[in-house]
């Protein structure tokens, strides 16, 4: 359903007024999960079909059948056609995840029924199922993100709380797009204004705990649903987003959750806990009180060690698998201009540590020397970096390795050696880390990375805050199967070069 009156902003262009509530927007339209299923049973029947037949095995058509059953088995026991989480995310991991089980299910009912195919023609026959519902996956992501962008199926969001709280919620709400929740209002508790662009519906009075006729600006306790009730109304909201405070906590709180799920609206309480990745949070009930338990970032232990030997294992085999081209560039490097082949340049890796960061040259060789000259054209003079669109100092092949990122296939070398990651935070120069805050310096809490987050959501097009906010999000929330995501997303980045100057 489309909500033409709303904008990510959270203003409202054309106020509707109705006297029920309306059912909740989905999530994604309805041909996706038909799609999904589809590409799920294609991706397994024809494969098994088409290989048993080529090579001869037993019962071809039975174990298509069977593989593609169990294969659907496997997706719906994990709910992956559920409608609200068709489109939600990119779903490579999951799919790789509900494949390594379809694996283990027919091993299972091939020990026990006895099924004599070979076990290289019936891997090669499952091999496409991943990769079909991945990009599956993929595709009703990128549909749904679409559509979110146009304000289309969207959860309208009321957000009562103080207004310092609401500015908060609603600006970190209207900076996303790829999520469901658009603030179409909000009922304020307190003094002060809004600065964020939601309108304000109404304003809750404060309590009166005294019972004292002589203040009558102050309201009992418990009177606060039908104002708030009447503005979810009045813009057809379809959630009511609490945001507790200093005035919106305890029994007020409490009174105010039930008026709302009486009335039969959804209803959410934000935490106020801000770049914590879920699997990080666990909630445990205690003496009646809600607490969220949030454990520390992996700073050791067996899942670095496991990254630290990958991450080596992958860059050794990718420096022999590439030779031909690294050998290709080296000679296109030194035949469109003078001086050497590569570029080393002294980073900050680890806990600070200076490494040397290896690169294909795609600048003049005088390039650090003419740096003071173009200052004044350095696009983000408030901030450590130094960065120009078209800088002068790139040569015509430097340009192009710098668009593919193929300048970066060096640093592979440095993957090895231990001073970088396949997966981190940009290695920043040492006078960018002399001017960092101590926010920032958490970026040195992890190896960096040969790509990132930063690299893959539009580099060079970020701002400075928000290039921190995504290292340090990797810095607290890394795991592994998140630095798989960043890897597959990287191709994607490569091919477009989005940012890339």
């Amino acid at each position: 359903m489309r909500h033409p009156d709303i904008s990510r902003s959270g203003s409202v262009r054309r106020p509707r007024v109705t006297g029920r509530r309306p059912a909740p927007p989905p999530h994604g339209a309805r041909w996706y999960a038909p799609t999904a299923v589809a590409a799920d049973v294609t991706g397994v029947f024809a494969p098994v079909l088409a290989v048993y037949q080529l090579t001869g095995q037993p019962s071809p058509l039975a174990c298509a059948v069977v593989a593609t059953v169990c294969w659907l088995a496997v997706r719906s026991w994990h709910r992956r056609y559920r409608r609200g989480r068709l489109g939600e995310s990119r779903g490579l991991l999951a799919s790789v995840h509900d494949w390594l089980l379809l694996l283990g299910l027919l091993a299972g009912l091939r020990a026990v029924t006895g099924e004599g195919s070979q076990v290289s023609a019936a891997a090669l026959a499952l091999a496409p199922a991943p990769l079909a519902a991945g990009a599956t996956a993929m595709a009703l992501h990128h549909h749904l993100t679409r559509r979110r962008h146009r304000a289309e199926a969207v959860r309208r969001v009321l957000v009562v709380g103080e207004p310092e709280a609401v500015d908060t919620v609603t600006a970190r709400l209207a900076a996303g797009t790829d999520h469901a929740y658009v603030a179409v209002g909000a009922v304020l508790l307190g003094p002060g204004h809004l600065t964020s662009g939601v309108p304000p519906l109404g304003r809750l009075p404060l309590e009166r705990r005294d019972h004292s006729p002589e203040v009558p600006d102050l309201v009992p306790v418990g009177t606060d649903g039908s104002g708030v009730l009447a503005a979810a109304r009045r813009q057809s909201a379809d959630l009511v987003l609490l945001v507790p405070g200093a005035r919106l906590g305890g029994e007020r709180l409490r009174r105010l959750c039930w008026s709302v799920q009486d009335s039969g609206l959804a209803l959410c309480v934000a935490s106020g806990l801000t770049e914590v990745a879920r699997h990080r949070v666990t909630v445990a009930s205690v003496a009646g009180l809600n607490l969220l338990h949030v454990t520390p970032p992996p700073r050791r232990g067996a899942p670095l060690v496991w990254k630290s030997v990958t991450d080596r294992l992958l860059a050794a085999l990718a420096l022999v698998a590439l030779a031909p081209l690294l050998a290709l560039l080296a000679l296109a490097v030194r035949l469109d201009s003078r001086g050497p082949v590569l570029y080393r340049q002294t980073r900050i890796g680890h806990r600070g540590a200076p490494f040397t960061l290896w690169k294909f040259r795609t600048m003049v060789p005088d390039a650090e020397r003419r740096r003071p000259t173009l200052e004044c054209a350095n696009e983000h003079r408030a901030t450590p970096l130094f960065k120009i669109r078209y800088d002068p100092r790139i040569t015509r092949l430097g340009r192009w390795l710098r668009r593919t990122s193929l300048d970066e296939l060096p640093q592979l070398v440095n993957v090895v050696r231990g001073e970088m990651a396949l997966v981190g935070p940009r290695p920043p120069l040492p006078d960018e880390v002399a001017r960092y805050s101590p926010v920032e310096l958490r970026r040195l809490r992890v190896r960096p990375g040969l790509t990132g987050l930063w690299q893959v959501s539009g580099r060079s097009e970020l701002s400075w805050d928000e290039g921190v906010a995504l290292d340090l999000a990797y810095a607290d929330n890394w795991t592994l199967t998140g630095d798989l995501d960043v890897l597959a997303r990287t191709v994607r980045a490569v091919v477009s070069g989005r940012g890339a100057y």
